[in-house]
């Protein structure tokens, strides 16, 4: 090992044959993997359920789209049709979008990146994915008894007076997967705080471990509302309670302040950790230490916190006074400002750089795009005479989607391409990878941006009919809803594929930094042996650092220092 690196962290050397001893071998046997207690293997539990309810959820969006396709209702009725937009919405936010990244990636790499064996508390983690698959079972078992047509947001009096009782499943079935969430930021909390290697000190954190610590707290802090909120439902609706109900002096607006006060929060509990992920990816594509480190962390916590008090900008048509519909839209322009720090950082930490375009760098730099024209039609929805007209339109929809699918997916699929020689120990096709990645950007602007244009003309969300002035733009975004499909197929499959003919990969691939990529590829049961010692700041790229997949030198000898 060369004493530059050495300098900043000190590695086990690696054995002889570490393929023969990884968190993939160390235990023995399918029962083996429903007892565990190893985060690497809960993170890959976590990966096979969020793909069992992105198939699900994915399902119904092309049925959605299907009946788009004709201005007629002619593929399913009105009631068949809203209980598929439910199962869509309901199914994609809270069971996989949530806990997409944090759950999946984050449960893998936290304590990678910290330099800690485990998380504090394993049991708890295992734990909370049973938790998860039981509330998911719960609520395709309430789809399957009759649907639920409320909508994914459980609006009274829809849920409390009009809907069938199925509601109540469902809405216990995210009661329970908040808990879930719950537990995962209660045991990320903690492993940061009590578990970083020593001289891993705050400063010295990737930003990917910020984003994920900030969004647990948001998680630990939101929740609970969220969970009070449909309790409060069943609470009305099976025991007669008389919470929302005005004719027995409940408040139906209360619903509305309560389950936003969470699910505008829980918009940056799903693109926070993105945020992390794609800074990761910049950084060591570009070659180049992140511009303004200490600005992006301050940003991640602003997010954090302001996103507490936004709330009230998706009740602009409620009723609520000018007053407060004037202090939110001021609010709402305020958060946008740490967002759009992210962005100018991401770009002057390209400015310069050395910049390779691997599979994991378009994602990232898809991503960027796709998110900066979400936030700026976010600015829109801020504006208060512009929601007003645009409210329950194709526009809102349109954004939601740029923001939290074009945001979290495709960070999401940035992520795992980039960390995936890490997961598994393999490389995948590199043309095949940049091609879906490529895809996957256009996919998606083909599939939304028209929505931005029905929903300016006045085109209604959640209706299975519509004029057929409409149908030109409807067919684009369909159109466009297959190569998106495509997009998110092929990763599948050739990253499957890998797995059983992929070559071998190096410790660190991508010459990167990061204390992830000083352990074995696979990584050892317990991760490092010994613990590593951190003596530098994340991110020290030298600017003549060698690029990616240089393999013929052992990735400490090609370990950069200074920017």
């Amino acid at each position: 090992m060369s004493d530059l690196a050495a300098q900043r962290v000190r590695p086990a050397e690696a054995p002889a044959e570490p393929w023969q001893d990884n968190y993939l071998t160390s235990e023995q046997g399918i029962l083996s993997w429903f007892t565990t207690t190893d985060h690497k293997r809960i993170a890959l539990l976590y990966m096979a359920s969020l793909l069992a309810f992105f198939i699900i959820g994915g399902f119904a969006a092309v049925m959605i789209r299907l009946e788009l396709f004709t201005p007629a209702q002619d593929l399913m009725t009105a009631d068949e049709y809203n209980r598929m937009f439910t199962l869509h919405g309901t199914v994609m936010v809270w069971f996989f979008l949530v806990p997409s990244i944090p759950n999946t990636l984050g449960n893998f790499l936290l304590p990678l990146m910290i330099g800690a064996r485990d998380v504090a508390f394993p049991r708890l983690n295992l734990s909370s994915w049973y938790l998860f698959n039981g509330a998911g079972l719960l609520l395709l078992f309430s789809l399957l008894l009759g649907g639920v047509d409320t909508g994914w947001t459980f609006y009274t009096p829809f849920s409390t007076m009009f809907s069938n009782g199925y509601v109540l499943l469902a809405a216990l079935a995210v009661v329970l997967v908040g808990f879930s969430s719950i537990m995962t930021g209660v045991n990320f909390i903690a492993t940061v705080h009590l578990l970083r290697a020593p001289g891993m000190h705050w400063f010295r954190m990737p930003l990917l471990v910020w984003a994920l610590y900030a969004t647990s707290i948001v998680i630990v802090l939101a929740t609970p509302v969220l969970t009070a909120s449909l309790l409060l439902i069943v609470a009305e609706r099976g025991f007669g309670l008389p919470v929302f109900d005005p004719a027995h002096g409940g408040d139906p607006l209360l619903f509305q302040h309560l389950f936003w006060f969470y699910s505008h929060p829980a918009v940056y509990i799903m693109i926070l950790p993105s945020f992390g992920v794609i800074s990761e990816i910049v950084t060591c594509f570009a070659r180049r230490r992140i511009f303004g480190y200490t600005f992006m962390i301050y940003a991640i916590l602003c997010i954090a916190v302001i996103g507490f008090l936004v709330w009230g900008h998706h009740m602009f048509v409620s009723g609520q006074s000018l007053f407060a519909s004037l202090i939110f839209s001021f609010l709402s322009f305020v958060i946008a400002v740490p967002s759009a720090i992210k962005v100018f950082n991401w770009s002057f930490t390209l400015y310069r750089g050395q910049i390779t375009f691997e599979a994991p760098m378009l994602y990232a730099l898809g991503f960027i795009g796709l998110f900066t024209l979400g936030g700026l039609t976010g600015l829109f929805l801020a504006s208060v005479p512009i929601d007003i007209h645009v409210t329950d339109t194709y526009f809102v929809v349109a954004h939601f989607h740029f923001i939290m699918v074009g945001g979290a997916v495709t960070a999401l699929y940035g992520g795992l391409s980039f960390w995936w020689p890490k997961i598994t120990g393999r490389l995948y096709p590199e043309g095949w990878a940049r091609f879906a990645a490529v895809l996957m950007f256009f996919g998606f602007v083909f599939t939304f941006f028209p929505m931005f244009i029905m929903g300016y003309a006045g085109m209604p969300r959640r209706y299975g009919a519509y004029p057929p002035e409409f149908q030109i733009w409807h067919v684009m975004a369909s159109s466009g809803a297959v190569l998106l499909a495509a997009a998110y197929l092929l990763p599948m499959g050739y990253l499957t594929l890998s797995l059983f003919r992929g070559a071998r990969a190096t410790d660190d691939p991508w010459a990167a930094t990061g204390l992830e990529w000083r352990t074995r590829s696979p990584p050892p049961r317990h991760n490092f042996e010994p613990m590593p010692v951190v003596d530098e700041g994340p991110y020290l790229y030298h600017p003549e650092a060698e690029g990616p997949h240089h393999t013929d030198r052992e990735p400490h000898e090609r370990q950069g220092r200074g920017a």
